[in-house]
This record gives structure tokens, C-alpha cells and sequence, in this order.
């Protein structure tokens, strides 16, 4: 997936996930891209702007230990 096919919503949720505690491999699954991408809405190189959601999806895998 592109940066550019990412909506507002989903990086939202992105960062609603890693502040969550989830890593980014198990983000980039869900959302069927690579972790560089997570890693550079992590990092705040392109979706700065987007607060985080305040709930994940009801479908996102379970945070586990």
C-alpha cells in the first residue's frame, strides 16, 4: 500500500495502535503494508497532523503479551 492510498481514518488508527502498545509488524498485517510505513506515521514524516483515534476497530487482532 501506497502513503498515498492511507486515509486520515486509518492512520488514526495506526497511531491509535502503537500508542496501545501494539508493534509494528502486527499493524502493517492489518493493514497489509510494510513497517516502514507504519514507521514513518510513527515517526511523524507524514501524517503529523492526525490525532489518533480514540478506539481501535472492532476487527484489530488482540493485543497480546
Amino acid at each position: 500500500m501506497h502513503r498515498s492510498d492511507f486515509t486520515s481514518e486509518m492512520i488514526a488508527t495506526i497511531k491509535r495502535a502503537l500508542l496501545s502498545g501494539y508493534y509494528q509488524h502486527i499493524v502493517a498485517g492489518y493493514f497489509s503494508t510494510n513497517q516502514g510505513r507504519i514507521s514513518e506515521i510513527k515517526n511523524g514524516k507524514w501524517g503529523g497532523e492526525v490525532p489518533p483515534s480514540e478506539y481501535l476497530p472492532p476487527d484489530f487482532p488482540p493485543l497480546t503479551a
